[in-house]
């Protein structure tokens, strides 16, 4: 049986981490041992940001909602309370869009909200 070399394959693998971890300091980007820690770790934190992203993104809808209700005279609560009972379906994410580009579009929302909390 013919004998089986594996520096061709070996060095593919170390290549395609010591690839990966191409943005890290020191050590970590060079040698095999130290790249392959750096490529699981930044694995890790990859995939506990892909959730993370969410809620962040979440947080930063309401702080551009609030910002543009309280323009109106409401706070964030009372908006999306009267928006509720208004009736309007909107999530948040296209009520801080409005917000932003359409100010004109999310004072009427503002009105319509106000107007059914009296």
């Amino acid at each position: 049986m013919a004998r089986v070399k594996r520096g061709v394959t070996k060095h593919a693998r170390h290549k395609k981490v010591v690839d990966r971890a191409k943005g890290a300091r020191g050590r970590q980007k060079n040698t095999f041992r130290a790249a392959k820690q750096r490529v699981d770790k930044n694995l890790q934190y990859a995939y506990r940001d892909r959730r993370r992203k969410k809620r962040i993104f979440r947080g930063l809808w309401i702080q551009r909602i609030n910002a543009a209700s309280r323009e109106h005279g409401m706070t964030y609560s009372q908006f999306v309370n009267g928006i509720k009972k208004a009736g309007i379906e909107i999530d948040r994410k296209v009520l801080a869009d409005l917000a932003v580009r359409e100010p004109l579009t999310f004072k009427a929302l503002a009105e319509q909200a106000q107007a059914a909390l009296l």
